[in-house]
């Protein structure tokens, strides 16, 4: 998919942690993005730490809500909150110079709030998953 990320999610350097949109659907998005050596979230190896394995994976399930709300003719994207992670499971931590790619689907919405699961793999193999709410403010 040829839409620029920053279009999706309001997050921006340094803290953007996503850097494509790959495809979308009404309940699932795949995004991928690249763990650079600049960013703040990488622990004292250089691998990004489990607080930016997460942030990463919401930023997944708000670029399903950005891409969702520029088809309902929304400007701009909405801003998401983390508001709840659940079954969180991390079997290693990424390294710098590798490519995660990340699917999100959507299991229930209600009252701005998603529920989505997100699974994040590297490589082709599995890193880590997680089930989050994310409060999504237009």
């Amino acid at each position: 998919m040829d839409v620029d990320i920053r279009k999706l999610v309001p997050q921006r350097p340094p803290m953007l942690l996503t850097g494509r949109l790959e495809q979308a659907a009404d309940d699932r998005a795949e995004t991928s993005w690249t763990v650079g050596g600049d960013c703040y979230l990488l622990d004292g190896a250089g691998r990004l730490a489990e607080t930016g394995l997460l942030e990463h994976m919401a930023q997944a399930a708000s670029a399903l809500a950005g891409w969702r709300a520029r088809l309902a003719g929304a400007a701009e994207a909405p801003l998401g909150f983390i508001g709840e992670v659940k079954k969180f499971r991390c079997r290693r931590l990424p390294s710098v110079g590798e490519e995660l790619r990340t699917k999100v689907i959507l299991r229930a919405e209600a009252a701005g709030v998603l529920l989505v699961e997100a699974e994040t793999r590297a490589d082709g193999a599995w890193v880590a998953d997680a089930q989050l709410k994310v409060a999504i403010r237009p």
